[in-house]
């Protein structure tokens, strides 16, 4: 296997500083990849997280695998990349500090866009060498997602992938176009998107579920002898929508992600700063909050929760 010109042989671990651009101060931005080698032929796993340098909860998630040595496979490979969008991450900020974002700039170019050459050295140097991928987010904007993995489920592998990992949710999602996602099913691997938490928070719950998961796919594909059980059978979310604002001042929410509401139900209210109205707010449909907007200054058509329709 060869990474950003390093080989990495059967049997050894190799941390590689993929150097990726410079500061306008030249100080180089390297992007560090750990590589973990059984002796014994297998799959390539790519753990990644901070493709969005705002959301913390999966740089964590990887960290863990890391540090507690999970991320060492019986048979076959596993490529630990904690933060990828360095820029973003040292600045606080879900892009890089030319505005775009990663997620939408693949297959990148090499003297495109800072982010489109985040996304050329991740197609030219990852992908090529992984069969599954577990990409780490969280919710952007105050969005406060329940733990869930979002997978193109027409596909097999990823059905299989996805109940493997054994989230609460598991969330039929279409391809975006220039996304990780999308450019690897062009190559035929298969990655998941992870979502728990919300950005610029670390949050237990959904850290442990990320681990857990990765540890669960681990040992489905044979990198691992054990994993946690699963809690509850996970939940098949075919469609979803978004219930949104009908009117701007401070949103209440009543639910929390995780409930289940009813049609009808009022699930939270919208009230005037100045004491001159009260807004409830109700859902349309019977389904499982998969999100709630922990922002509470909303304005109207704003989006204040995500409500998934299960099987």
């Amino acid at each position: 296997m060869r990474i950003a010109g390093e080989s990495i042989f059967p049997g050894e671990e190799k941390q590689i500083n993929a150097n990726i651009a410079k500061l306008p101060t030249r100080t180089p931005i390297d992007i560090p990849i750990i590589v973990s080698r059984s002796n014994e032929e297998g799959p390539t796993l790519l753990l990644m997280a901070g493709m969005h340098g705002d959301e913390i909860n999966g740089v964590e998630i990887v960290r863990r695998m890391i540090v507690n040595k999970y991320h060492r496979p019986l048979i076959g490979s596993v490529i630990c990349i904690p933060i990828l969008n360095i820029h973003g991450f040292i600045h606080f900020s879900r892009q890089v500090p030319d505005g775009k974002d990663v997620n939408r700039s693949f297959p990148g170019t090499r003297y495109g866009s800072l982010a489109s050459q985040i996304a050329y050295h991740l197609r030219k140097e990852i992908l090529p060498n992984i069969d599954v991928g577990l990409d780490f987010h969280t919710g952007g904007a105050r969005i406060n997602n329940f733990p869930q993995i979002r997978a193109m489920l027409d596909n097999a592998t990823n059905r299989e992938l996805a109940r493997a990992f054994a989230p609460r949710y598991i969330i039929n999602s279409k391809f975006r176009e220039k996304s990780l996602r999308r450019e690897a099913d062009k190559l035929n691997k298969s990655i998941l998107v992870y979502e728990g938490g919300e950005s610029l928070r670390l949050r237990k719950n959904a850290i442990d579920q990320g681990v857990n998961g990765a540890l669960r796919v681990m040992k489905h594909l044979n990198m691992r002898s054990e994993a946690p059980s699963p809690d509850p059978q996970s939940i098949l979310i075919k469609t979803s929508s978004w219930i949104r604002a009908r009117g701007s001042g401070l949103y209440h929410s009543f639910v929390r992600p995780g409930e289940m509401v009813k049609e009808g139900q009022k699930i939270g209210l919208i009230t005037g700063p100045f004491g001159e109205f009260e807004l409830a707010v109700k859902s349309g449909v019977n389904g499982h909050v998969i999100a709630v907007n922990n922002n509470p200054v909303v304005n109207r058509g704003d989006a204040l929760m995500h409500v998934g329709i299960g099987n």
